[in-house]
């Protein structure tokens, strides 16, 4: 619990601050994330700090205006799909070509919704859906029991735990809405987007499965590697942006 208080700080800290600060947790984050992506599938050290550098390309083009005076996301989009490319012929491996992706595109995602006008309500939605799913699963499938989400890939899931983090997300977005000014439209998708959440984990711990280990690494205490605690948050980041983005598109 103190770890998770400490990441929520953090991450909140970083998103009130924006600009360069918001930028660089979502690098060392998805640094993080692709190396604990390649040892799950196999890689050598060699091979994991060459995904890295890969990915650290079109990370370094996600960076601030500030920093790099004009940004250009589709061009950046481009280049992560160029990045995977380089793994995959480099490696041979699709799979570690994949992790690119998984780890880049999320960050991606957070940067663009993070820069919008009420960019800090957004985000906040994006992460706080995530962490509410999180925590309402955790507390309901504790309590409640009952029969398994998926007991091949994670044994200790429940469909009242879904249910549970689903409700606790709706309740959050419902708040934000009331409260703050969240758009209804993207009060609404909520509980489709903390569903989204829940089978972001349950991909990880199928991931974790097939590599015969329990965490993605050990760098947090009590919660395993960074892709253990950001699950979740993969599948999530890239459809909110997409949300948030919606009525730019019609205007």
């Amino acid at each position: 619990m103190i770890a998770s208080i400490g990441m929520i700080a953090v991450a909140s800290i970083a998103l009130t601050l924006g600009g360069i600060a918001f930028w660089l947790l979502g690098v060392v984050a998805a640094l993080f994330m692709m190396a604990e992506w390649s040892m799950l599938h196999g890689a050598d050290a060699k091979t994991k700090r060459m995904t890295q550098f890969a990915l650290s390309v079109p990370l370094a083009l996600m960076a601030p205006a500030s920093l790099i005076l004009v940004v250009h996301d589709f061009f950046t989009l481009g280049l992560l799909a160029g990045a995977a490319f380089f793994v995959v012929i480099t490696t041979r491996k699709p799979q570690l070509a994949l992790g690119v992706l998984y780890c880049g595109l999320p960050v991606l995602a957070l940067m663009i919704i993070r820069r919008q006008d009420d960019g800090i309500l957004y985000t906040l939605w994006a992460l706080s859906l995530v962490w509410a799913c999180d925590i309402g699963a955790f507390f309901t499938g504790r309590t409640l029991r009952g029969p398994k989400l998926a007991p091949v890939i994670s044994p200790n899931k429940t469909w009242s735990g879904l249910i549970g983090g689903v409700v606790l997300a709706g309740a959050v977005a419902a708040v934000l809405h009331t409260h703050y000014g969240l758009p209804m439209r993207l009060a609404l998708a909520t509980p489709v987007l903390a569903v989204l959440a829940q089978m972001g984990d349950l991909y990880e711990s199928w991931l974790k499965r097939v590599a015969g280990v329990k965490d993605s690494g050990n760098i947090l205490p009590g919660h395993g590697g960074v892709m253990d605690r950001l699950d979740g948050l993969v599948p999530v980041a890239p459809i909110a942006a997409a949300l948030v983005l919606l009525p730019n598109l019609y205007a």
